[in-house]
């Protein structure tokens, strides 16, 4: 499987891309890292390149990266963009998730 994004994710990340002249080969950075209230917290970045090491995928013509041991709990993850004053911001449809927390912005399996 694949870690993909919205078309709305991606007009968002575009923006940001270009806002901050990224270079072709830049790519938005996602993986995960212990803690938040549901054990595991989503993060999202950007890099200039992918690591030797990273899965690479194209979605909605962006470029994503991820750690291999990120990808372990990401694989079919869908990252989504809300504009909403509360709760808006990216949000991170993981399949893998046996729990999410009520913002959504970490999980546990």
């Amino acid at each position: 499987m694949a870690i993909t994004m919205t078309q709305r994710a991606a007009e968002k990340i575009r923006d940001i891309f270009e806002k901050n002249e990224m270079p072709d080969t830049g790519a938005l950075r996602v993986g995960v890292k212990g803690g938040g209230c549901g054990g595991f917290s989503y993060t999202l970045d950007v890099t200039d390149a992918p690591a030797q090491d990273d899965e690479v995928f194209i979605s909605n013509d962006v470029r994503i990266v991820c750690d291999p041991k990120s990808y372990l709990y990401l694989n079919g993850t869908e990252v989504d963009y809300e504009d909403d004053l509360i709760q808006g911001g990216f949000k991170f449809n993981n399949p893998n998730a046996s729990k999410s927390c009520g913002c959504g912005a970490s999980f546990s399996t």
